[in-house]
């Protein structure tokens, strides 16, 4: 047992000296069993959190507590503090088209995905949520909830375009450095696409929605934002010709909406090509809009609300909800938070009709939802996605897995 100890270690020290000195000589290295190797490069998935798990901080818990206790000496300080936009209400110009993009990028892509889905069947699990891109759904036994087989297999029924590209709204905001939505409004107040709200607050102006644009900035002192404009100008007839309605009435979901618009192709290739380039589109304008606008999300559950600081409803639901009274655990939201991918088994030949079985679910990749049903529909992949498709690796059958190392 020893020697076998001794040769170990000296084959790691072997590996260290040759790896050290190519280097410090700057040779680029292949894999050191570089006759094996095929180069890839595998993308792990973000880890699921369970349910008494919080979200991963953007930014640091200790930044955060650092910033926290500056603001407080300079609220003691009271002295005037000159905001940027759009801190101060005023938008940043530089950011305008790309809200009207991402708006644009998202109305498209809901007409993509729509007619994608006549085409392409969309499976999902009655019980656990999961969703299934293509004909046959997978036999994987991942369904692990209440209620559940004992197999884990997974109870199938037809879904729809909200299952891969799901519907997150938010608490449209007149002001939006005004005060926080309280309880008693919830009702008063329309929640829209949270996608929508941040384009509206980056300098969309949709008359069904208004909002406040200002002409002078405010100022902060002491903490407090100091505000010189009046409240409702004369000037200001944004709410003229609206028609009002609230939490009952009928009003028009957005996939309503986007049934009559003409993608202007007619083959389903095309029209997936389009929409994968869409999808890109939006989500990079929505980071670059999140880089100045803030959104807020809840630790917890997926509630969202985009603005300087999270509403005051509480119809939290999720892990000790009881002791913040359900109040919602806010903190700062990524795109993810705004666009959720949806993340399903890659089919790496979905004409072949074979269907993907537990025995081989190391060897498939994963790929968000949207993203898979244009690609099943013949679009090509971005390069993000390559690591986590896994198509550089082969598939053994079921006789040979057993001897694969």
């Amino acid at each position: 047992m020893l020697p076998r100890r001794v040769r170990s270690i000296l084959n790691l020290h072997d590996m260290i000296t040759y790896y050290s000195t190519a280097n410090l000589f700057g040779i680029r290295l292949k894999h050191h069993s570089g006759m094996y190797s095929a180069g890839s490069i595998s993308t792990e998935l973000p880890r699921k959190l369970k349910k008494c798990e919080r979200k991963p901080w953007v930014t640091h818990i200790n930044e955060l507590k650092r910033m926290a206790r500056r603001e407080r000496k300079e609220r003691q300080m009271v002295k005037e503090k000159i905001l940027g936009p759009p801190e101060n209400g005023l938008l940043v110009k530089e950011l305008i088209p790309v809200a009207h993009d991402v708006f644009a990028a998202r109305t498209e892509l809901l007409a993509c995905v729509t007619r994608v889905a006549k085409s392409i069947v969309i499976y999902t699990c009655s019980l656990c949520g999961e969703v299934h891109v293509g004909h046959p759904p997978h036999k994987i036994r991942t369904c692990n909830v209440a209620g559940s087989l004992a197999s884990k297999e997974h109870s199938w029924k037809l879904g729809n375009v909200e299952h891969i590209l799901p519907h997150v709204e938010s608490f449209h905001l007149y002001d939006r450095i005004g005060r926080a939505v309280s309880h008693n409004e919830r009702l008063e107040v329309d929640q829209i696409p949270a996608v929508n709200e941040l384009c509206i607050q980056a300098g969309i102006d949709i008359p069904q929605y208004p909002t406040r644009r200002r002409v002078f900035p405010a100022y902060n002192l002491a903490g407090k934002v100091i505000d010189f404009e009046k409240r409702f100008p004369k000037e200001d007839r944004s709410s003229e010709g609206i028609e009002t309605f609230g939490f009952w009435g009928n009003r028009k979901k957005s996939s309503e909406e986007n049934k009559s618009i003409d993608v202007n192709a007619d083959e389903a290739q095309a029209v997936a090509v389009r929409g994968m380039e869409t999808w890109g589109k939006m989500r990079s304008g929505i980071s670059k809009l999140m880089q100045k606008y803030a959104v807020q999300t809840c630790g917890y559950c997926p509630e969202v609300q985009v603005g300087p600081k999270g509403h005051r409803v509480r119809n939290c639901q999720a892990y000790k909800h009881q002791m913040r009274d359900g109040q919602h655990a806010w903190q700062e939201a990524t795109v993810d938070d705004l666009v959720p991918p949806v993340y399903v088994w890659h089919v790496q030949d979905p004409k072949s009709g074979k269907p993907l079985v537990n025995e081989l679910k190391r060897y498939y990749g994963m790929l968000p939802a949207v993203v898979e049903l244009f690609a099943q529909a013949g679009a090509k992949v971005s390069c993000d996605y390559t690591g986590r498709m896994r198509e550089d690796v082969a598939l053994p059958e079921l006789d040979e897995e057993k001897w694969v190392v």
